[in-house]
């Protein structure tokens, strides 16, 4: 027996996979689609690590700490604003935080909000569910939609700011304004806000139908350990812990991650960087090349390109996506809806990544007939 159609879920069988950003394996690309970080993590975080693979790799042998204590300790004290241990929650990666979100409170008779353009795996963990969803959709000026989010009528309704793919960020204010006005939870997708004037962690005082997540795989340079977490009144915690896996996040991940969040000054610097970086870019695209590009509060910078006639359009967009592509430069082009099919998401890498992006952008204009 090799087709097992028949015996899957009938949702399952419609849905349609979350697609990451493609992940090449030979070397010689310029790869900035995923948003990760160009600078390594801070050094603790290997030495962490090769000290729980001391003693011939003894304490591989022992199960990790099923809710990573320490590393919920160390959270709480690194953000403040009385926050304590029963606040947080680890995840392996804060997909696995907005999996268990969806788990606990969306369903075929429960809701769940987002926003359109936005993290594109929302919609993929509903259906998993088997979940209704409702959706927001911004307009082009990315101006927030207050109103009809406490409308929709979600149990949970995601929001991500910064947003992605636009890098657009919504100010405390108008957070709240939200908050003042759902009756849900409002789950904030803090995954890009180390890169952000603004965080909204000193809602959660106020505000316990906030759930706040966030995740160590761009900033702090550890996509390839899988961790986030959480940020949320001790009883959502409580309920987001009851159905979570018991040992959801392995012990090499666990003391990486204690050791990268140990390492405050080291970050500070790269994150510093990076923001010079994006923010030296928005101007020459923006403004030397005259694209139109959002205003970036996150690791990636999303313009509309135009062609040496000044033309811009999808049309344009993929033409220079096919370009960069072939000269082994990696961006994400996201052509499936009129908002983001005339754009290109860049993400912010080194200097001399960004301006071999920017070299190939030159040659791509002169390509023109």
């Amino acid at each position: 027996m090799s087709d097992f159609s028949s015996l899957v879920l009938p949702h399952i069988a419609k849905l349609h996979a979350y697609t990451p950003g493609l992940q090449p394996a030979e070397p010689g690309w310029v790869k900035l689609n995923t948003n990760e970080c160009p600078y390594g993590p801070s050094p603790r975080v290997a030495e962490a690590i090769l000290r729980e693979l001391a003693d011939e790799g003894e304490a591989l042998r022992l199960y990790p700490n099923p809710k990573s204590a320490p590393l919920r300790q160390l959270v709480a004290r690194v953000h403040g604003h009385g926050l304590r241990e029963e606040n947080v929650l680890i995840g392996n990666g804060s997909d696995d935080v907005l999996n268990l979100i969806v788990r606990a409170f969306g369903g075929p008779s429960a809701a769940t909000g987002f926003t359109f353009p936005s993290y594109s795996l929302y919609p993929v963990l509903v259906a998993i569910q088997d979940g209704a969803t409702e959706v927001v959709a911004f307009d082009r000026s990315m101006k927030l939609p207050v109103e009809k989010i406490a409308a929709s009528g979600a149990r949970a309704f995601f929001l991500t700011s910064p947003n992605a793919p636009t890098g657009v960020a919504f100010s405390n204010a108008e957070i709240e304004a939200v908050l003042a006005r759902f009756s849900g939870l409002l789950v904030l997708d803090e995954a890009y806000a180390p890169f952000a004037r603004e965080n909204a962690v000193a809602l959660l005082a106020r505000h316990p139908n906030l759930v706040i997540t966030r995740t160590l795989s761009k900033a702090h340079a550890l996509a390839g350990i899988r961790v986030g977490y959480a940020l949320a009144h001790a009883g959502v915690i409580d309920l987001l812990d009851r159905v979570r896996d018991s040992y959801n996040v392995n012990r090499l991940s666990q003391a990486g991650a204690v050791a990268a969040l140990g390492d405050p000054g080291y970050y500070d610097a790269i994150i510093g960087k990076i923001i010079e970086t994006r923010d030296y870019w928005l101007g020459e695209w923006a403004g030397r090349r005259g694209w139109f590009t959002y205003d970036s509060q996150t690791n990636f910078i999303f313009t509309e390109p135009k062609n040496a006639r000044g033309e811009s359009g999808p049309a344009v967009a993929r033409e220079l996506y096919e370009f960069l592509l072939s000269r082994k430069i990696l961006v994400r082009y996201f052509p499936s809806h009129a908002l983001t099919a005339s754009f290109l998401r860049i993400s912010v890498g080194a200097d001399d990544e960004m301006f071999a992006v920017d070299e190939a952008i030159e040659a791509w204009l002169k390509t023109a007939p």
